[in-house]
């Protein structure tokens, strides 16, 4: 597979195309990547899976960027998982004003579709952990202030509000707090999107229960097919779109490819057993790149399992590029090649429309329902 086809093409070029999430800003401050030069694909400090010269190459209309907070800034003492979230918010707003004729900020569904009209990429920010925040709504509503438009609630580690689907390092796995019921409904006061991709089922189900407006899965596949914990089942892809939101197809190949993740676990439960502690890391990464990726039809699946699951108006794409360590099914290995997804999907089934509305079409309309205000 080296092209489209020309009917894709054109579906791909008219479509708005948005991808929900993009942890281009973790590499920027890790790894001073110069996003203003073209990379090749790959996980070095000096390769990725995106840059500017590539976002306008790719044809995206809408691309949020992720203010990533590791858990490790949680277990510092003082807590400095906000100052990680603004400092990727900052790196967020300096890219934007550092490639004006090519990058435009956004928060809004319109904002999107003007920047499409005049050529440029509308960048948009989310947040992933909910400990950016360290529990304070004051400390939330500066994330709004600063252009945050979604937050997931959790990363591997819960909080003290919300439970995780893994409880990395002994955290919390269970439902919303008190505190956690307040900071949904202060997220939904402010037009700001509540994001499930993370949390624990306990979570899951109380954050669908407090939510009065559509929620999104920013980058979550189906665990039908990839039992992954991080993936969400039949029964809440069905609740996110009773909810009017969108789950977002993460393309990261343990969580599309089944027989990866259970390889991708072994290795790591044997370098668990087997290497020292100071080894672990990189011995379990190192084994890990030797898995062979999976094809695009995986990725083909998750997207279509969704749709026929959540009906055609609830499925979008949040790709986790430049947050995956380059463990992406073949092919679709960097922004550019987005237009890949359409040929496959028209083999399907799908027509022109229900393929602009996966491309972006169906985050444009919740966003117009909860971000523009």
């Amino acid at each position: 597979m080296t092209d489209v086809s020309p009917r894709a093409r054109r579906v791909f070029d008219d479509a708005v195309v948005i991808d929900a999430h993009n942890d281009l800003p973790t590499k920027i401050l890790d790894d001073a990547y110069d996003a203003a030069l073209r990379h090749h694909p790959g996980f070095a400090p000096h390769e990725g899976e995106t840059d500017v010269p590539r976002l306008v190459e790719s044809g995206i209309a809408g691309q949020f960027l992720t203010a990533f907070v590791d858990a490790k800034y949680a277990g510092r003492s003082p807590d400095e998982s906000f100052a990680r979230a603004v400092a990727a918010i900052d790196a967020i707003h300096g890219l934007v004003a550092a490639h004006p004729d090519a990058l435009v900020f956004s928060t809004t569904a319109e904002e999107i579709e003007s920047a499409k009209r005049n050529g440029r990429v509308a960048v948009c920010i989310g947040v992933e952990g909910g400990h950016a925040i360290e529990s304070s709504i004051d400390k939330l509503r500066d994330l709004y202030r600063r252009g945050a438009r979604y937050m997931g609630l959790t990363w591997n580690n819960g909080n003290d509000w919300a439970g995780s689907s893994v409880g990395l390092d002994g955290t919390r796995t269970g439902g919303l707090t008190a505190l956690g019921v307040e900071i949904v409904r202060e997220m939904n006061r402010l037009g700001m999107f509540v994001d499930v991709s993370h949390v624990s089922d306990a979570t899951f189900d109380d954050v669908l229960a407090t939510s009065v407006a559509p929620v999104i899965a920013s980058h979550s596949s189906a665990r039908a097919i990839d039992p992954a914990p991080r993936n969400l089942a039949d029964d809440q892809i069905r609740a996110v779109a009773r909810s009017g939101g969108v789950v977002n197809v993460n393309f990261y190949a343990p969580f599309v490819d089944a027989s990866f993740f259970a390889e991708k676990t072994r290795i790591e439960q044997m370098v668990a057993d087997e290497v020292a502690p100071e080894r672990r890391e990189g011995r379990a990464k190192e084994l890990v790149r030797r898995i062979p990726l999976p094809p695009l039809a995986v990725l083909i699946d998750h997207i279509d399992h969704v749709a026929r699951v959540a009906g055609i108006d609830h499925v979008g794409l949040g790709s986790d590029f430049d947050g995956v360590s380059g463990l992406l099914p073949v092919g679709m290995n960097e922004v550019t090649r987005l237009p890949w997804l359409v040929d496959p999907l028209f083999a399907r089934g799908y027509g022109d429309d229900d393929v602009k509305k996966i491309l972006g079409g169906n985050m444009l309309r919740v966003m117009r329902r909860v971000l523009d205000r």
